[in-house]
């Protein structure tokens, strides 16, 4: 059987950026992948909008909420293989000890839920950084993880970042 890896997402509110990269790993990774997300200072809540997306792509919003990444530092948290950074704020913090030492890379996106205006242009953000995580996800999807040694491994990571 082939390995299951599990990817946490990290962004300081962990109501956006965070929240969609995680239902779209969910969703394109098709069971390859079990994706998480959290933040260092969790606003407590998912934003509408990020809902909005993953609704529409099919994923299953009931359970999401915005979390202390606290939750996976914990012995008893799931193992992470990966933990990838989406926000500017998130990769410059201290983070906590991971268990298992997993592959840690920044991939930085604008904050949608920034942006002011109308509800259009809000859903317009936040559909343009959800293309972008999807292009980022779609490149690290196509990596051949099981033949990658781990410092090509964390080149290709943070090749994808800078892209």
């Amino acid at each position: 059987m082939d390995k299951t890896y599990n990817l946490l997402f990290l962004c300081t509110g962990n109501s956006a950026r965070s929240i969609m990269a995680e239902g779209l790993l969910n969703v394109l990774g098709r069971g390859r992948f079990r994706a998480f997300s959290a933040g260092s200072q969790p606003t407590g809540r998912v934003n509408p909008f990020a809902l909005e997306i993953l609704q529409d792509i099919g994923y299953d919003v009931r359970d999401l909420r915005s979390k202390s990444w606290d939750v996976f530092a914990d012995a008893a948290a799931p193992h992470m293989d990966f933990i990838i950074t989406v926000c500017d704020n998130a990769a410059g913090e201290v983070c906590p000890v991971w268990p298992g030492h997993p592959a840690v890379a920044h991939w930085g996106f604008e904050d949608p839920a920034a942006v002011q205006g109308t509800d259009d242009e809000k859903r317009a953000a936040f559909q343009q950084v959800c293309q972008q995580i999807r292009h980022r996800i779609q490149l690290f999807l196509a990596l051949p993880l099981d033949t990658l040694d781990p410092p090509a491994l964390l080149r290709h990571l943070r090749e994808i970042g800078a892209q």
